[in-house]
């Protein structure tokens, strides 16, 4: 690069520089870093090793609340780590668009109004519009109702497509969650951990 000068010798390099290089050079982390990914793993899925906290939740989770996200889906997406759980679930069947619409309609709905519209447009585009990158599976006439209440959105206006797709999970997707091995491992190693 023009006006740039680079020493052939790190020691000709001073203060941060030099602690930036000595600690790519000359620190090696093939240990640390299967540890480092092991914890990423640990806080990103909760059902790899049980009683671990969930990188957005401070309480443990307990065999009790898992056995609960079973009586209902609202109860289990009431719950941040279920909803974490439930998305991973979502993912291994190629399904994940439907959370994460669920979820991005949840959050439309405390937006605040001078950020409706620009956030209605992204939520349309990204999950509703016939070519959508994560198009969610809602019959037409939802599609295009959802369609003219984004030109003057409002809070309510993705209510019906978001209906549609609650149905569809709690109908299609729930049942096969709590058979699924991602839930019944994490509650069986939670209660087997609750027994110690």
């Amino acid at each position: 690069m023009p006006g740039m000068f680079f020493s052939e010798n790190p020691k000709d390099l001073k203060g941060t520089d030099q602690s930036l290089l000595d600690d790519k050079t000359q620190k090696r982390r093939p240990k640390t870093f299967g540890m480092d990914v092991k914890a990423y793993l640990r806080s990103m899925i909760p059902h790899l090793e049980s009683g671990m906290k969930s990188s957005k939740s401070k309480d443990i989770l307990s065999a009790d609340e898992v056995m609960q996200w079973s009586q209902s889906l609202e109860k289990l997406l009431a719950n941040q780590t279920g909803q974490d759980v439930f998305g991973n679930f979502l993912k291994s069947e190629f399904s994940e668009e439907n959370i994460e619409f669920w979820l991005a309609c949840e959050d439309y709905k405390k937006t605040e109004s001078d950020l409706l519209r620009c956030k209605a447009e992204k939520i349309y585009k990204a999950f509703v519009h016939s070519d959508a990158a994560k198009q969610i599976n809602i019959d037409f006439h939802t599609r295009e109702s959802t369609a003219k209440k984004i030109k003057a959105p409002t809070l309510t206006c993705f209510d019906e497509a978001q209906k549609v797709i609650y149905t569809l999970m709690e109908k299609d997707s729930y049942p096969r969650f709590l058979k699924s091995n991602i839930y019944l491992n994490l509650l069986n190693d939670l209660q087997a951990n609750s027994l110690k």
